[in-house]
């Protein structure tokens, strides 16, 4: 099992932040737009330096993702700033309607997605964004894992042409992904090479796959582990490839277990080489109020629930 450490844990929220400011400094083009969460969202440092270029909506979510269409014809690039719950469920017929329909080039910016929002419970904690987000044409969905996937993800983005859903979240966590990361959209990270198992991770559990992987290796499992930073388009070439050789697979992520990373992996499997699939994610129930690490455990979202998955996995292949 690769080796992987840290010296510094920090919320991927961050990451947006400083990632919008230099990708601001890059491009005069770059807008920020932000329903009134300039704080939660990490954007004042773009208000500070670029007030013209920055507006505050005010909690008006669905307002705000009209403007950013608009803003689009004249040939700006929006990013939009909300929680996750707000960047999608409340607005998804502006989005459908106006951004993704005719692909228009917005980049909706989502923080405090998954139950790692933590206390404000579920009204707040979204487990459906990533699978309403993908269903629609156009549309590019990215889930990065760190502080420095994050921010390198966020400067990306701004070359792309056309609709992107950004999903980050609230805690700190582990930053081991390096600083000077080329962020390519669609394109999967090898994080280890193994032959017993597949790990496809996303977001805050491609970490937990990483300490699974160091329990299954002292198991004597050897576990490849897949960093799939782009959900859609999924890199169907990497998934493909490494089940060839592995023969069964462990999805893990931090979302219902419909619709998000676990079913596109196996839509991908039926297409081409079926295989055991087991999935780590939130069995189609909403969250509650608790500390991260509290509802992490409830739900079944850590490396030792990956671990427990990978040895059913294992098992069915076996038999």
């Amino acid at each position: 099992m690769k080796e992987y450490t840290y010296t510094e844990k920090k919320d991927t929220r961050s990451g947006f932040g400083d990632g919008l400011l230099e990708v601001g400094r890059q491009n005069p083009n770059v807008v920020g737009l932000c329903a009134d969460l300039i704080g939660s969202l990490k954007m004042g440092a773009f208000q500070k330096e670029f007030p013209e270029r920055f507006f505050q909506v005010g909690i008006a979510e669905a307002n705000m993702m009209g403007l950013a269409a608009g803003m689009t014809i004249g040939g700006k690039i929006p990013y939009t700033g909300t929680f996750a719950n707000f960047s999608t469920g409340r607005v998804y017929d502006q989005i459908r309607q106006s951004i993704a329909y005719s692909s228009k080039n917005v980049k909706i910016c989502a923080s405090h997605a998954g139950l790692t929002l933590g206390e404000d419970g579920a009204t707040h904690q979204i487990l459906e964004d990533i699978g309403m987000m993908k269903m629609l044409p156009h549309m590019t969905v990215i889930n990065p894992c760190d502080y420095n996937q994050t921010k390198a993800a966020t400067i990306a983005i701004a070359d792309y042409d056309g609709p992107v859903y950004l999903r980050f979240g609230r805690p700190s966590v582990p930053i081991f992904t390096p600083a000077d990361q080329k962020f390519e959209i669609g394109k999967a990270v090898m994080l280890n090479e193994g032959t017993d198992l597949s790990i496809f991770a996303t977001g805050h559990l491609v970490w937990k796959a990483i300490l699974a992987g160091k329990i299954l290796a002292d198991k004597g499992i050897s576990a490849e582990i897949i960093n799939i930073h782009t959900i859609k388009p999924l890199d169907t070439e990497a998934v493909l490839a490494s089940v060839a050789k592995t023969g069964c697979v462990v999805s893990a992520e931090e979302h219902n277990r419909i619709g998000g990373l676990g079913d596109s992996i196996a839509q991908a499997l039926a297409s081409s080489k079926p295989a055991p699939q087991e999935y780590v994610a939130v069995n189609d129930s909403f969250g509650e109020s608790g500390t991260p690490d509290e509802l992490m455990e409830k739900y079944g979202l850590t490396e030792n629930d990956i671990v427990a998955a990978a040895e059913r996995a294992i098992s069915r292949k076996n038999a």
